[in-house]
């Protein structure tokens, strides 16, 4: 075996064991960070990192800093501007089409999800499981539009603008706290769905992460 079979799963293990890092914040944006410690991170081999590190920067999820090494992407306010407006083009086409083509019970589950969540909010939970579950069934609904369109281009595009995404979250506006609001916001565009009037779904949706980008940008 020439073993180059081996190479792209090295590679991508590398990939997601640094983008699960970066997620669970054990890296900061804006932190210099050397080879030798993305090795220590992931625990793979520094032949491993160097090949991860152009795909990287290509991703914008890292770049090289002459004399001073590797910087984590740092939030700020035009990558906030930036990573909004590739999400609201990709996601107001996607939840046109899934409006179309979703199936009745894909559309049930997912209404029945964000139901659930809300009447505990109402029942007095706030516990950090009901945020952490809710954090899940919000970026589930999101990423079920984008995977509706079955064009791995797109599906790839958006992967790596929600992780920049999540990292807004986690320095902007995370979702405790929001629960509520952030439910309502999404029953708005599940309740067009359901009606299949995609017309509606595109105009909620925008007004959803439009309000979310406007108060990232107010931080």
């Amino acid at each position: 075996m020439d073993g180059t079979g081996e190479q792209p799963t090295l590679r991508e293990k590398a990939y997601e064991s640094f983008t699960r890092h970066l997620l669970a914040r054990d890296v900061r944006p804006g932190q210099f960070i050397s080879q030798r410690r993305l090795v220590e991170l992931t625990g793979l081999t520094l032949g491993a990192i160097r090949e991860l590190i152009p795909r990287l920067e290509a991703e914008g999820l890292i770049k090289t800093v002459p004399q001073r090494g590797l910087q984590i992407a740092h939030i700020d306010l035009d990558l906030i501007r930036e990573a909004f407006q590739l999400r609201i083009f990709l996601e107001k086409e996607a939840v046109a089409l899934f409006t179309y083509s979703a199936s009745d019970d894909t559309i049930a589950k997912l209404m029945k999800e964000h139901r659930d969540i809300a009447d505990a909010i109402r029942a007095g939970d706030n516990s950090p499981e009901l945020e952490l579950h809710a954090q899940s069934v919000d970026w589930g609904m999101h990423d079920a539009f984008i995977d509706a369109l079955g064009n791995t281009i797109i599906s790839n595009a958006y992967r790596v603008n929600s992780i920049k995404m999540r990292l807004i979250s986690q320095d902007r506006f995370r979702i405790n706290g929001h629960v509520g609001p952030v439910m309502n916001e999404h029953l708005k565009v599940l309740e067009a769905i359901q009606r299949r009037s995609a017309e509606e779904a595109v105009a909620a949706l925008a007004s959803h992460i439009n309000g979310a980008r406007d108060r990232a940008l107010k931080i």
